[in-house]
Formats: structure tokens, sequence, C-alpha cells
């Protein structure tokens, strides 16, 4: 009877063990994380041997001493354009002509015709609804554009109601230069050109009525009229140091904001200037003024006049 009982007794607590081992590893898997920690420093884990990382302190002056990175300060006349560089906007610097300096020397020693042949088919200025800010070459479609100054591509972009394919390049002297409905662009964004270098094919892309280059000059995002810089008929620059001034080159920005401050009236059937004058707060004799017309002269409809 005694040696029954021990045995029943053994049985019963080798299964009371089994049964508190496996509540154990239910338990230690279900644990949270601090407990998972207090048990890794009871039983730590082996060593592993990790590679070493580099210290990486320095790594910006790296760049900034590295002279094959593209950063700002490698941008033609970065210090002329506080170190913008966009291909977003022709003139995403927004300076005004008041705050340029009264005078600037631009080197043109190296300069390039942008186009071999064609002749001026429009000019520099305002025009019945808007200004143009360039000059037109008429040019048969795939002449070769050629970059007038070394310097760096900033743009390259369609304007399907404007400019059509347009590169636009920042020179080193300090001058950006524009190149609109182009046929087909040859050299890639943020390319070093050099002057002379092929930039595409003339055409006859965007708003055009016929095939030409649209040229235009600018400094910091203003334009000026390339005449004043270039005489197309020869060929060459009137100067291979180039002055421009606030008074020869950007007088043009007083009739500019006059015209952006015009308002226009479409006559509709059954107007006179009568009824246009009250309808807009001016009188009969300013409309006359600013329209040039007679007693005699009849609206029509559809007809603008300018009431401001």
């Amino acid at each position: 009877m005694h040696f029954k009982l021990l045995f029943l007794t053994s049985i019963v607590s080798l299964i009371s063990i089994n049964t508190n081992a496996q509540i154990f590893a239910v338990t230690a898997n279900a644990a949270p994380e601090n407990m998972k920690s207090a048990a890794k420093k009871v039983f730590p884990l082996q060593k592993q041997n990790f590679p070493s990382v580099a210290d990486t302190t320095n790594i910006y002056n790296d760049m900034l001493n590295d002279e094959s990175d593209d950063l700002m300060e490698n941008h033609p006349a970065g210090d002329i354009y506080n170190d913008i560089w966009s291909s977003e906007r022709i003139n995403p610097y927004k300076v005004p002509i008041e705050s340029l300096p009264d005078s600037v020397f631009i080197n043109c020693s190296d300069f390039v015709m942008p186009v071999s042949g064609g002749r001026v088919s429009s000019k520099f200025g305002p025009r019945r609804y808007r200004y143009h800010y360039g000059i037109d070459v008429a040019i048969k479609p795939g002449n070769e554009i050629r970059s007038v100054f070394s310097g760096k591509v900033r743009i390259i972009d369609y304007e399907p109601g404007g400019y059509g394919n347009y590169v636009v390049v920042r020179h080193d002297n300090g001058l950006e230069t524009v190149y609109a409905h182009l046929s087909f662009v040859k050299v890639k964004l943020n390319q070093a050109v050099k002057a002379g270098e092929e930039l595409g094919l003339s055409g006859n892309t965007g708003r055009s009525t016929g095939p030409h280059l649209h040229f235009e000059t600018r400094y910091v995002g203003n334009a000026f009229n390339p005449g004043t810089l270039i005489d197309f008929s020869e060929g060459k620059v009137y100067a291979s140091h180039y002055m421009l001034t606030k008074r020869k080159n950007f007088y043009y920005q007083q009739s500019v904001r006059a015209q952006t401050l015009a308002k226009y009236y479409k006559v509709r059937k059954g107007d006179n200037l009568g009824r246009i004058a009250a309808r807009n707060g001016t009188t009969v004799t300013k409309l006359k003024r600013l329209n040039g017309i007679a007693k005699a002269n009849k609206l029509k409809p559809g007809q603008k006049l300018r009431i401001r």
C-alpha cells in the first residue's frame, strides 16, 4: 500500500512539472517586451560582429568641396542671381528694375549669332493687346539654333499657347537668353554649353503664324531689346563689353505698366458712347480721346474700346 502511494505521488509530480514547463513556454512567447528584455539580461544572446559604420559628420563639407557636384555655386553668375536656379519659370527672380544697378558691363567677347540667315520679322515692343519681349527672325524649319554665349541650360520646356518648344540659357556673363518655337531640342537640362553650340532646330511650334526663331535677352529676369545689343543685319554685337543701363534698356517698363492698367470694353448691339461711358464710370470725351474716335465714326458690335 505504501509502495502504491509513493508510485502515484511520483506520477502526479511528473505531470505537474510537465504542465508547468508548457505554461512557462507559452507565457514566455506571449510575454510583453519588458519581460523579454529582462529575460535577455538573464540569458544574453551571443555577441555578433556587425560591420562598422564610417563617421558621416563631414559629409556636407565633402559635398560642398566636390567641384563635380551640381550645387548652386557651380551655376553661371550665381552671385548676380543670388544662387537661384529654377527650371520652372523664365523669371523666378522677381527683381524690380529699381533694384538693379544703374549700369553694368556685360562681356560679349565670345558672341555667336543665334541663327544664320533669316530676317527680322517682328521687333521688340508693344503689340495691340500685349507686349513682345523679343525679336522674331523668320527662318525655315530645321536651321541650327545656337547659344549666343557660353553658359548652362536652365530651362527646356513646351508651351502650346506661347513659346512652343523653348530653351533658356544662363550665361557666364550674367545674361539669360530665350530660344522659342523650336522644332527639336538637342541639349539637356543643366548642360554646360559653349558659345555657338547647337541648342536645337528652328520650327513653328506653339503660338506662331509661321516658322521663325523668337529670341529674348534678359538680365535677372527682366527682358530688354536684343536689338540694342546685337546688330542683326551685320551679325555681330555692338560692343565686346556692352554697358547695360536702366535708362537705355528698361525704359519700356513704364509703357508696359500703363498697358497692363489699360481696360477694354467689347461693344454690344445697341451700344453708344454715352451708354458705355455711364456703364464704366468715364466720359464720352475720354472714350473719344483714348480710341481716336471722331463724331462721324459709328460703333460696331464686337468692336473693342479702351475705357481706361
